[in-house]
Order: structure tokens, then sequence, then C-alpha cells
């Protein structure tokens, strides 16, 4: 047998139902005393992310369940995606933390990637649902 390296067995869903967290942690503190970008630049910086099957951003598609700003420009968010067997399920929420960490004012991101609520098609916002035809 060819082994092709690690496949999506290794990262989806076995952790997730194995009970293991699926997190993606980028950026680092801010200084001291810098300012912190508001809810409105963080969900800017997510709606440049795109599954690329489906021709609509992450948060309006309402696959961003959580989203925590701290005083320390920290970013916790909890993600889920349409389904657990994603081709880019173990990619997706690194993207997401790199497009956040990328606003100026924000410090460390971490993505958490969760599974509860199951997601469906009543998360997406009603442009999403315009854009896929599901009106």
């Amino acid at each position: 047998m060819i082994d092709d390296g690690p496949g999506l067995a290794d990262f989806m869903p076995n952790a997730a139902a194995a009970g293991e967290a699926v997190v993606a942690r980028v950026g680092k503190p801010l200084a001291d005393g810098a300012a912190v970008a508001d809810k409105e630049a963080v969900i800017a910086a997510l709606r440049t992310v795109h599954d690329p099957e489906i021709p609509v951003n992450i948060y309006d598609l309402g696959l961003i369940y959580d989203l925590e700003i701290g005083s320390d420009g920290s970013v916790r968010i909890n993600m889920t995606l349409t389904a657990p067997t994603c081709p880019v399920a173990g990619e997706i929420p690194v993207w997401v933390a790199e497009a956040v960490s990328g606003v100026d004012g924000i410090g460390e991101v971490v993505v958490n990637l969760v599974w509860e609520p199951q997601w469906n098609a009543d998360c997406m916002t009603d442009e999403a649902k315009l854009a896929l035809d599901l009106f």
C-alpha cells in the first residue's frame, strides 16, 4: 500500500468524533495600549474567506457561530462547516485565523471548529440564500 501522507480521515471528522478539539491559532498579543479593532473590521475579514466549492463567504453562509474580541485584541471564534466531510475541513479554520489576524488591531486569533449546533441553510443570510438561488 502506498502512503500518500495524511488524508481527510486524519483531520476530520475523527478528531471531532473522538472529542478532540480542532483548533487553529495564529498571531501574537498586541502591544500594551494598542488600539483594538472593532467587530465590523473582523467581520469584513471573515467575508474574504470562502469555501472553494460554495460561491458565498463563510460569514454569510452562517458558519461563524461565535465571535469574541478581547480588550487586548485577542479573538476567539467558534465556527462550523456545512459538512464534516468538507475536503478543506482541516484548512478553513486556518484560513479564518489568518484572515482575522491580518486586521489592524487584532492580536492572537483562536478558531475552534465545532459541530453543535449542526449547520443548516437557515443559518445563512438572506444575501447568501439569494446568491445560491435558495429563495
